[in-house]
């Protein structure tokens, strides 16, 4: 009988091997360090050698020689360097690095656009190309398929698309090996199996006098299965599979083996290389451990059942309640709920001395936010399925400076990264950051500057700001040089981007590239970097302005991982790191379909039926090797299972396994066991929904601000007069604690300035024609509107949207004017006035700047105000609330205006000019000189009244003393706080 053992699922897999491995040894020191085990990661051999300290107590022994053979999706491939290997195992030439080989295919791919004359393909669409095909070399190497075949794959009945795949995959065929041959090396999954192949003759030949053990292997790579098959063959020989379902029954077993998707298909696979029965592999001696939860295993046998046999859960009989026993579903609302989840989760397990969690999850997006949770507690813990390079912070103090550069240091790009913590450009850290705020303030807030060095100069007053831009943009010189060529060497480029780089990490202690290359993260990219400068041998010369696209693309894929985990107890692990692993609490995370499993994505080089010809396993094979992880970790003592039932606020689908579990419980009648209705299996929400909630609701009251009187305005524009009335605590904060609202980053011109543009066009329009217009007046105004819009008619949206809607008013007021002008003896414009208000502390003076005044006839006055969003309502003029045109009434009647005599108000217009339909609208505020009269004086003794009540003290500056007629905008109602204490508030359109 054959040496072939499983450790089934719900066993602590390493710590049973380990428990065997020494008993197999009897205590003598010496036979454990002779055996020598192979593994399927070298994060196995890490949590292997653990379980040997766990076993021997935490006693030292000499350890077996832990090998791992790798796996085809592990980022190190192993290599056997055992020294009955013989020579050819150990002067292969040596793997070729991932960046080198993308960069050469990248080269061929570049190549081959040039030759079809289907034009010049750039380096950064080369890229992507390379990584896709290195992709498939790997796949192809480790499946050990012949490239020659690849020219039958496709015949005339075939689509022309395979045809002119296949033609570019002679990028492979033809020219790779040349390639290789001039790297000198090999591929890395071919060169593995060339290794394995060699260990296997020589062990063949001649068999190692030690025990030779492979470990927790599940096969699916062709070589590591020969290798497996001789090691059973060895005469101390052992085999020991994962999780293997050694009762299930031969019809499905036949049924596992055409069903790549089923968790057993890879191990029936091995089993048939290995010329075994599932029937005739043995539980593996491991003293002290006994088989995990038979009912929990017999449950997870039906519910992955392979879909043939599915009509059997009809008569599904015998599996009782205790199979749910410390199994737990927590469906949460979304995908942050769910990381709060499972945070709170894993922190209550510290409650428990000496117990252990993990979170099992290939959602690493769900890991990040599992580990920020964590924080909470001052708790750090390591992602350990790693963090792509690109998103570690000097990765992206890379990638900043780039967008930066590319940007001609345009606002958000060099904000951006002068707030990076890497950023200090050769001055203290601190000071950069003030230096930073305070150019934001100055020339980054509102309409972009002009580009470059020289445009934030230009912007700029203060002498010390401009030295900052000045040493910025020294820091950057050489990238920026660099990035001007039409066409310079890719190591050139790589050099310029490090410089510029440690040019602007410099501190004025240190020099840059003591913080931009330290620590784990630093230490990586600086490796990257270092390969990336070396790599390009016979790239061909790019232009400056692709690099940064190209950078992205070649930087994309790399991951760094951490040596050791931070935290002794708690774990987040990626599905290859949690094979063979356990711990006291197992959460598995992300269980909607698309996540776990993974989609079978379409290979983008080979149809299915071509692929099968070629010799490559279907797509869902890596939906079976998930499904095996799925099931292993489900066998553990304690698993909880979560997910989001809705992500961005779409629903999901649960993970297929979930709906087959609730399929198979619903036959049992157990379905509602899952969720459980206790208190305890409610309790994960429950905390979840009570983590951040206070102890108790202490509601507050508005803001009543009292300042003393001396620091009240004096002086305010007719316009805040309404922001008066409608919400006194904005003219406080505005005027009492001097805090006005920044322009936002690199603005668009809004709502705002398209009314500027409109005023100004229409003001010149007016200066220039005060009295009879030309014949071309609409050419005219057009002209105005040009000068007047300026660089933003450069802006797509103000060019497509606004501009059209400009013609429209211009032909509008044109028309108004002309029958107009007729009534007008004189007529003014953008006129700034002001009148003074006596008052018990000091005069009060009210300012205000009326569009167009218009003198009749008769001598009487008309103001017209131009309005190019919405008109105020009838009733919140009369009321008072809406008194811009009643004050400027006011000023016009007692000659606050200069220029304009004081006269009678015949009446106050608006002319709504929206560009829409119609183009402009002339509405009436107030007509009769005897109804504008009336507002103006009904406006003027309101002011009064206002004024003596704010020169009391104990008058306060209230938020929205009237909510119905509470500001259509203001920049303070956050500051106000008015959400918590307005009850029901419709504040979201109110800023």
């Amino acid at each position: 009988m054959k040496p072939v053992f499983s450790i089934d699922a719900g066993v602590p897999f390493l710590d049973a091997l380990a428990t065997g491995l020494l008993a197999r040894a009897g205590g003598n020191p010496l036979d454990l360090a002779r055996m020598t085990v192979l593994l399927p990661t070298r994060r196995a051999g890490r949590a292997l050698a653990e379980a040997f300290l766990r076993a021997g107590s935490g006693k030292p022994m000499l350890l077996p020689r832990l090998v791992p053979v790798g796996d085809l999706d592990a980022e190190e491939l192993a290599i056997l360097a055992d020294e009955s290997a013989g020579t050819e195992g150990l002067d292969l030439p040596p793997p070729v690095p991932d960046l080198a080989r993308r960069l050469m295919l990248a080269r061929l791919v570049l190549r081959w656009g040039e030759r079809r004359g289907i034009g010049r393909l750039s380096a950064a669409q080369a890229a992507p190309l390379a990584a896709e095909l290195a992709r498939f070399l790997d796949e192809v190497g480790a499946e050990g398929c012949d490239f020659t075949k690849l020219a039958d794959l496709a015949p005339e009945a075939h689509a022309q698309h395979w045809q002119q795949v296949l033609t570019f995959l002679r990028i492979l065929t033809e020219h790779w090996p040349t390639a290789l041959a001039e790297l000198g090396g090999l591929d890395p999954a071919a060169r593995r199996n060339r290794v394995l192949a060699a260990q296997a003759e020589a062990w063949r030949a001649n068999p190692p006098a030690h025990p030779v053990i492979a470990a927790g292997i599940a096969g699916g790579i062709p070589a590591i299965s020969d290798l497996i098959a001789e090691v059973a063959e060895l005469p101390q020989g052992m085999v020991v599979l994962p999780g293997l379902d050694r009762a299930l029954d031969a019809e499905s077993w036949d049924a596992v083996l055409v069903d790549p998707a089923h968790p057993q298909h890879l191990l029936a696979v091995l089993l048939g290389r290995l010329d075994i029965a599932p029937k005739s592999v043995r539980p593996f001696p491991a003293p002290g451990f006994a088989s995990g939860n038979p009912a929990r295993q017999k449950l997870l046998r039906e519910a992955l059942r392979p879909a043939d046999v599915s009509h059997r859960w009809g008569a599904i009989s015998g599996i009782g309640k205790v199979a749910l026993d410390g199994l737990r579903r927590v469906d949460c609302p979304g995908p942050q709920e769910e990381a709060v989840v499972i945070a709170l989760l894993m922190r209550e397990r510290l409650q428990h001395p000496g117990e252990t969690a993990a979170l099992v999850t290939p959602d690493r997006g769900l890991a990040r936010r599992v580990a920020g949770e964590l924080r909470r507690w001052d708790i750090e813990i390591d992602d350990s399925a790693g963090t792509p390079l690109a998103k570690t912070p000097p990765a992206v103090f890379l990638r900043l400076i780039l967008d930066a550069v590319a940007g001609q240091l345009a606002p958000l790009a060099l904000l951006a990264l002068l707030k990076h913590p890497l950023a200090a450009a050769g001055l203290d850290p601190a000071a950069c950051r003030e230096l930073a705020r305070k150019l934001e303030r100055a020339a980054l807030r509102g309409p972009r500057p002009a580009p470059g060095v020289a445009g934030l100069q230009a912007a700029l007053a203060e002498p010390a700001l401009k030295d900052f831009v000045a040493r910025i943009g020294r820091a950057l010189a050489p990238l920026t040089g660099a990035m001007t060529e039409r066409e310079t060497e890719l190591a050139s480029l790589v050099a310029a981007h490090a410089a510029s780089a440690e040019n602007l990490a410099a501190t004025d202690a240190a020099p840059g590239r003591a913080a931009l290359w330290r620590a784990a993260a630093g230490e990586a990219l600086a490796q990257w970097v270092s390969e990336l400068h070396a790599a390009p041998r016979g790239f061909p010369p790019v232009a400056g302005a692709e690099y940064p696209a190209l950078f992205e693309a070649l930087i994309a894929g790399p991951v760094v991982r951490p040596a050791y985990g931070r935290h002794p107890r708690l774990f987040i692990w990626g599905l290859l790191e949690a094979r063979l692993q356990s711990a006291d609490l197992i959460i598995l995370g992300g269980l909607n379909e698309g996540i776990w499993p993974p989609r079978a994505e379409s290979d983008p080089w080979l149809s299915r039926p071509m692929r099968r010809d070629f010799g490559l396993p279907p797509p869902e094979r890596r939906i079976g090797r998930a499904a095996h992880d799925f099931a292993q970790c489900l066998g553990a003592p304690e698993v909880v299972l979560t997910r989001a039932t809705r992500v961005e606020g779409a629903p999901t689908v649960p993970s297929r396994w979930l709906l087959r579990l609730e399929t198979v419980l619903r036959a049992l009648k157990l379905e509602t066991q899952l969720y459980g209705d206790s208190a305890e299996s409610g309790a994960p929400l429950a905390w979840a929904a009570l983590l951040d909630q206070p102890a108790a609701h202490r509601p507050i009251a508005a803001p009543l601000p009292r300042p003393p009187v001396a620091v009240r305005p004096r002086r305010l524009h007719v316009t805040e007069i309404e922001t008066w009335v409608r919400d006194p605590y904005a003219i406080y904060a505005r005027h009492v604690l001097d805090l006005k609202a920044l322009e936002p980053l690199d603005a668009d011109p809004g709502v705002a300035e398209r009314g500027i543009f409109i005023h100004a066009a229409l003001d010149k329009f007016l200066k220039a024609f005060p009295a009879e217009l030309p014949d071309d007046a609409s050419a005219r105004l057009l002209e105005f509107g040009r000068d007047s819009f300026g660089e933003a008619l450069a802006r797509p949206n103000v060019r497509a949207f606004w501009w059209p809607r400009f013609e429209r008013i211009a032909a509008w007021v044109v028309k108004a004017e002309r029958a107009r002008r007729p009534l007008l003896a004189q007529s003014f414009g953008e006129l700034r006035g002001n009148l003074t208000m006596p008052a018990a502390k000091g005069a009060f003076e009210i300012s205000g700047r009326a569009d167009r005044i218009d003198r009749l006839h008769d001598g009487n006055l008309v103001i017209l105000d131009y309005k190019t969003g919405t008109l105020p309502p009838p009733g919140e003029i009369h009321d008072g609330y809406a008194s811009q045109l009643a004050f400027e009434a006011v000023i016009a009647r007692a000659g606050g205006f200069p220029g304009v005599k004081p006269a009678e108000v015949e009446a106050l217009l608006y002319w709504r000019l929206s560009g829409g339909e119609p183009p402009g609208e002339d509405k009436a505020a107030a007509r009769g000189a005897a109804a504008v009269a009336a507002l103006a004086d009904r406006a003027k003794e309101g002011l009064a009244r206002l004024i003596a009540a704010f020169d009391r003290p104990e008058t306060p500056y209230r938020s929205w003393p009237n909510p119905s007629r509470g500001p259509r905008y203001s920049d303070y109602v956050h500051l106000a706080r008015v959400k918590e204490w307005l009850l029901g508030a419709e504040t979201e359109d109110k800023w």
